[in-house]
């Protein structure tokens, strides 16, 4: 059985700024393409039975620089759909909501095509995600290339947690996580590592 290797993208300017970023397709910046860089040695002389990475151009890009090949576009991949909080701080939110928390709150609804989602909506795309992988992990390892929100609750579902107990695991730009098996189960073997 292999492990799961989760790498969230590197760094963009809203990633810097603190703005909330879903659709939003920002390219990486001066410095994220050098942390992309970076995880090429940590990465290489890997073999993966399956690679898979979010449509976006910041986590396609990413994969590239990190010397992944055969990386698939995947759509349930894509970060959590921020609605009408698109490209606003939490700094921002706290102005009219101050007690707002994405975890419990959700977001509301976005332009068209962006309704926003709720935690559980978001684990139910990492429950997706995740039936892909156990189908590739008996072949060897399964690498995601994808975004901080969404890659937190899908750790959180892996783990058999509620989707908003993504919450717990915080996770920088230009990361590698491995989630592997003791005894069976689901742990966490290694989290938010830089090269």
């Amino acid at each position: 059985m292999g492990d799961l290797l989760l790498v969230r993208h590197g760094e963009t300017e809203w990633s810097v700024s603190g703005q909330h970023t879903s659709w939003t397709d920002l390219p990486l910046t001066a410095h994220g393409e050098e942390q992309a860089k970076s995880l090429a040695p940590y990465l290489s002389g890997r073999t993966f039975a399956l690679a898979l990475s979010s449509p976006l151009s910041r986590a396609i890009r990413t994969a590239e620089l990190a010397g992944l090949t055969g990386v698939l576009p995947y759509d349930d991949l894509h970060e959590w759909d921020y609605g009408g909080y698109e490209g606003v701080t939490t700094v921002d939110i706290h102005r009219t909501r101050p007690d707002w928390y994405l975890w419990t709150d959700g977001v509301p609804p976005g332009p068209e095509g962006h309704p926003g989602e709720s935690p559980t909506e978001v684990g139910a795309r990492a429950d997706r995600v995740l039936a892909r992988v156990d189908t590739a992990l008996p072949d060897g390892d399964v690498i995601l290339v994808a975004h901080a929100h969404f890659l937190r609750v899908l750790t959180a579902r892996r783990l058999g947690l509620e989707p908003a107990d993504g919450r717990l695991f915080q996770l920088a730009t230009g990361t590698v996580s491995r989630l592997s098996t003791e005894h069976g189960r689901p742990v966490v073997a290694e989290w938010n590592t830089r090269a």
